[in-house]
C-alpha cells in the first residue's frame, strides 16, 4: 500500500504543479480574480495533502499493518480528487457540483483524524 500511496502522491505533486503553473500563466487573463483564487485554493489543498500523503505512506513503511494509516492514506487521495477536483471543474468547466467539494473536505478532516489516531496507537 505503502508503494501505491508514494506514486499517488508523486502523479498528485506532478498535477498540483503542472495545474498552479497553468493558473500562474494561462488563466490569469481568463479567469476573473475570485475564480482563478478558488482554483489556487484547489492547487494549494491538492499540494499540502499531498505532502501529507506522503508522511502516511512513509510511517505505513514502519506499519505496514496500520489499517488507520491504509485508511488515512485512501482518504487524503479521495479528498484531493473530490475537493480541489470540484473546485478545478468549477473554475474550468462551470460545473457546480453542490456537495462534492464539502465531501471533499470531510475526507481531508477524517484523513487527518485517522492520521492522529494511528500516531497514537503506533508510538
Amino acid at each position: 500500500m505503502a508503494k501505491i500511496l508514494l506514486l499517488l502522491a508523486s502523479l498528485s505533486g506532478f498535477t498540483g504543479v503542472a495545474l498552479g503553473a497553468f493558473a500562474a500563466h494561462a488563466l490569469r487573463s481568463r479567469l476573473p480574480e475570485n475564480m482563478l483564487g478558488v482554483f489556487q485554493t484547489g492547487v494549494q489543498y491538492q499540494l499540502w495533502h499531498t505532502a501529507a500523503l506522503i508522511g502516511v505512506a512513509l510511517l505505513l513503511l514502519r506499519w505496514p499493518e496500520s489499517l488507520l494509516f491504509k485508511t488515512s492514506g485512501a482518504l487524503f487521495v479521495v479528498g484531493i480528487l473530490l475537493f480541489s477536483g470540484s473546485l478545478y471543474l468549477m473554475t474550468l468547466g462551470g460545473l457546480r457540483l453542490g456537495i462534492v467539494t464539502p465531501i471533499g473536505g470531510v475526507c481531508f478532516l477524517a484523513a487527518w483524524v485517522c492520521f492522529g489516531l494511528g500516531v497514537w496507537r503506533s508510538l
